[in-house]
């Protein structure tokens, strides 16, 4: 992918999660150096600068849902610009912001992979699995219900924009979940989406899940969504996130996803989410996630020279 231009594009929502300061990410991101880290293993990066919101007219509505008119203008706002930016050729990154926006940069790539006659596939990456529907979600935070909206799942009919392409639910692999309500893992034994958890992680390894998927995107001819929550990662090093789940994973293990990942050839689009900067110990969880990207990116091992923290 060092190849390939990435477009960085800020999306400042913090709208979606319990606590403030996910709107800072995108600047947070830009500080550590998220551009030139890339532009340092040859990759071309262009800089969108930041999406908004499309305005929404207030939406009556008894649902236990926080924001709801926001999140449906930034649903839509990130779809077209997901879809635009696919189809000008370059390879977006979607800097964050809460887990909210993967409603609409994972709806406008399915959208794009429908133009291009290919399915998508979505990489989630998160402690949470995001499968709430809006009629289940105790906390009412949308942030928790972007994977039942991208498979089309009942109920957000009514509110958000309608799917001209929702996810198949085969179509997707979860790993590092460890944090599930009891309404969601229903679901997702019902619906039989692929989740591998951390205690099924720390049996098999993250390296024969993830080449079993990405053997099924490659045979499918595949588009790739990869959508990667700080809080994937273990709280002692990613303290930067206000949804924090110990167990989660390790430095080598994120790393080793992300190399894999570019060795293969098929992600076509990212999303870094969840990042609240006031809640980061010196930038060190803004370095890691920018380190991962690179890694996502090309950077090898031998790239890597001794720095301290």
């Amino acid at each position: 992918m060092r190849d390939k231009t990435c477009a960085i594009i800020g999306v400042p929502v913090g709208t979606g999660a319990g606590q403030n300061g996910c709107q800072m990410g995108p600047e947070a991101y830009r500080t550590a150096n998220l551009a030139e880290t890339l532009e340092a293993i040859g990759v071309t990066v262009e800089d969108k600068g930041n999406v908004d919101p499309e305005p929404v007219p207030d939406i009556d509505h008894e649902l236990n849902v926080k924001n709801l008119e926001l999140a449906v203008g930034w649903t839509a706002a990130l779809e077209r610009a997901a879809f635009n930016l696919l189809e000008s050729g370059v390879f977006p990154i979607f800097a964050g912001g809460d887990h909210s926006l993967a409603m609409g940069t994972i709806a406008g790539a399915a959208r794009y992979a429908q133009s291009q006659n290919r399915q998508l596939f979505l990489l989630w990456l998160d402690a949470h699995p995001d499968f709430h529907r809006l009629d289940t979600t105790d906390s009412g935070n949308v942030h928790g219900t972007p994977v039942a909206y991208v498979t089309g799942q009942p109920g957000f009919d009514e509110y958000f924009p309608a799917l001209t392409n929702p996810l198949k639910l085969q179509n997707i692999c979860m790993m590092g979940i460890r944090s599930v309500d009891s309404a969601e893992q229903r679901m997702l034994i019902e619906k039989g989406v692929a989740v591998y958890d951390m205690r099924r992680i720390d049996e098999q390894g993250v390296v024969r899940p993830l080449m079993d998927f990405l053997e099924k995107v490659k045979a499918a001819n595949g588009m790739l969504h990869i959508s990667l929550d700080v809080d994937f990662l273990e709280p002692s090093i990613a303290p930067a996130v206000g949804t924090t789940v110990p167990g989660g994973a390790t430095y080598r293990e994120a790393h080793l996803i992300m190399e894999i990942l570019h060795e293969s050839g098929l992600a076509t689009s990212l999303d870094l989410v969840e990042l609240n900067p006031f809640l980061d110990h010196a930038g060190r969880t803004a370095h890691l996630m920018v380190d991962l990207t690179a890694s996502l990116m090309g950077k090898t091992v031998m790239d890597r020279p001794t720095k301290s923290f």
